[in-house]
């Protein structure tokens, strides 16, 4: 059976699909909007670290409010502020007034109001779909996500040559105010009063997450890897792209190369069953070390394409792998907490590797550093495995109780 069967499952698989096409803009449309006024090489990486710090400072919040207030209501709330807030940084870029400094406060302001919604957004699925339907439910929203992943980095790209940055960055901001307002029909319950405080309800899903080895050592390792992620492929990625033949254009066509082989590994698992689902996914997902490897030792845009496919497929693989994990083994009133800690754990980090990545490039070269960057993240991924809980955490016959849909 298919999960859209399910009617609050649709509307939310709606609400993220729109969100979903701004988002895939906006990475492309960003990095050049920010080049355009300072192609510095530290540029980019302060604009996105500026957005990382608040944002990790905030996701605790967002675990909490979910699990007390229904997380649909904090993810609206969240969709509405952030599009208001992408929807100023827009509107600078397009007037020709926006600034390094106007970039980096908005960024700031944005990290803030994405926050309480990331954690809020991951908890809703197990609540909208059936138990045995968890793979597919979020093997079709990858699938969602892929495809529109092919396409919005190069639409970006030509929106970027053609009529400027700032338009893809108003698209993206539309459609985070759309999005807010097609999760109206969706209707979760509020979680039952404990009488607790937010503290208390903090501290009991950090003793959940500590005593749980295979999630605290995996959010470890991820919050290395995505440091060398964000800060080299992403943030070096496009000044290395602008300073060689790959261009905008290259770089737009190697990032939906990469949503290519994310869309092809998507179909694949909507039927394979990841029976190990952590074993799966870090070993697919050293893949994504590749596109800096090959940026580091040959800056042409087709093996950079080839490369970015095949971490596509790799981080796909991880991607639904360790919601499966998640979702299947973290109790439903204990889940958004869990995502909470999760993502605070894997993207405390990020803003080190994007602060530290354009300093030690001007030191040591750009190609130098992302060649290491990749190396590491190749290997990280891969000794991981050498733990045994990761190794053997398997699929669940039956999952944590989902809260009912009204």
């Amino acid at each position: 059976m298919s999960p859209l069967r399910e009617r609050p499952f649709r509307w939310y698989f709606l609400s993220r699909s729109v969100n979903l096409v701004g988002n895939t803009m906006s990475p492309v449309a960003l990095a050049f909007a920010v080049l355009a006024v300072d192609d510095g090489t530290a540029s980019l990486g302060i604009v996105l670290a500026a957005y990382t710090v608040p944002l990790v400072v905030f996701l605790l919040l967002g675990g909490v409010l979910a699990d007390r207030w229904g997380p649909q209501r904090v993810v609206q709330t969240s969709n509405v502020l952030a599009g208001l807030v992408r929807g100023a940084l827009a509107l600078l870029v397009v007037s020709g007034h926006a600034e390094l400094w106007s970039m980096v406060v908005l960024a700031a302001a944005n990290g803030v109001v994405v926050a309480p919604g990331l954690p809020a957004m991951n908890g809703i699925v197990p609540r909208l779909v059936p138990r045995d339907q968890l793979q597919q439910a979020n093997a079709l929203l990858s699938l969602t996500r892929a495809s529109l992943m092919v396409i919005g980095p190069s639409v970006a790209a030509a929106l970027v040559i053609g009529v400027g940055s700032g338009w893809a960055l108003l698209i993206d901001a539309a459609t985070w105010l759309v999005a807010a307002l097609l999760l109206l029909p969706v209707s979760l319950p509020r979680g039952a009063a404990t009488g607790r405080s937010m503290l208390d309800e903090l501290e009991e899903g950090w003793h959940y997450f500590r005593t749980t080895t295979w999630l605290w050592l995996v959010v470890g390792v991820c919050g290395l890897l995505n440091a060398l992620a964000e800060g080299g492929l992403t943030a070096l990625g496009p000044v290395r792209a602008h300073d060689t033949s790959i261009g905008a254009h290259g770089w737009g066509l190697a990032m939906s190369a990469q949503a290519l082989g994310a869309l092809a590994m998507t179909l694949a698992l909507m039927k394979w069953r990841l029976e190990r689902p952590l074993v799966a996914g870090l070993l697919s997902g050293a893949l994504f070390g590749l596109p800096m490897i090959a940026l580091g030792v040959w800056p042409s845009t087709v093996p950079l394409m080839v490369a970015a496919l095949l971490s596509g497929i790799g981080v796909q693989t991880f991607s639904l792998g360790w919601h499966v994990a998640v979702q299947e083994n973290v109790p439903g009133q204990m889940l958004s907490r869990a995502y909470s800690y999760d993502q605070l754990g894997s993207m405390v980090t990020v803003p080190i590797g994007q602060l530290a990545m354009g300093p030690l490039a001007e030191v040591y070269g750009i190609g130098q550093v992302l060649t290491v960057a990749g190396c590491l993240y190749v290997a990280v991924s891969l000794l991981t495995l050498g733990a045994a809980p990761v190794r053997a955490l398997a699929r669940t016959a039956t999952v944590p109780a989902a809260t009912s849909v009204g």
